[in-house]
């Protein structure tokens, strides 16, 4: 039966770690290995990214519903995660009585009047109107809701130095993603099925 399972991870074209996201969904999808899940993070039918007046806080309300409905999250660290800010640029700042953000795709206008006027505060989620970077808040966001937390260094070391401070309680659960193997290369299916109760 297939596990429901988000992962999140720098997805920049340049620099990001996109390469461990395509091996796990690989692995998700074929009819070689055992672990056998959904990629919740690229759901993307009916997805709110594709409303042309979504806005940051959109998309983290909707991160929130889909790592709700996952029973694991896997966190890709690579060299540039801990830098990575987009989706903070929330500002929530009044003037004159009225918030004020910009739209997530078509920022040709600049910022508009935000579609929120009364935020109330969430025990059960990670509020969506908030400063976080897109990632943090989707880490935040499984820890509240005490998921299963995975991390993996896309690397073949532990990268310590690569873990952004919001992960550091964890650093002990963080492993490489890859393996030298007779000097090759090699994703580490055998930590992720483990992982994942495969």
């Amino acid at each position: 039966m297939a596990k429901r399972v988000y992962i999140s991870a720098d997805y920049a074209a340049d620099s990001g770690d996109r390469n461990v996201v395509e091996i796990l969904n690989k692995w998700g999808n074929d009819d070689l290995h055992k672990v056998d899940f959904i990629d919740m993070a690229a759901v993307a039918s009916g997805s709110v990214s594709s409303d042309p007046d979504c806005r940051i806080c959109d998309l983290k309300c909707e991160f929130n519903a889909q790592i709700n409905a996952s029973s694991a999250v896997i966190f890709v660290v690579g060299d540039k995660t801990a830098l990575r800010k987009a989706g903070s640029q929330c500002r929530c700042k009044v003037d004159k009585g009225k918030y004020y953000c910009t739209p997530y795709k078509h920022n040709s206008s600049g910022q508009v009047v935000c579609k929120y006027t009364n935020v109330v505060p969430s025990n059960e989620d990670v509020g969506y109107i908030n400063k976080y970077s897109y990632l943090r808040h989707e880490f935040e966001q499984a820890k509240k809701r005490q998921k299963k937390v995975i991390i993996l260094y896309n690397s073949t070391r532990k990268e310590r130095n690569w873990l952004p401070d919001y992960m550091s309680a964890y650093e002990s659960l963080a492993e490489p993603f890859f393996i030298n193997v007779n000097g090759e290369k090699i994703a580490n299916y055998q930590h992720i099925k483990k992982e994942l109760g495969f």
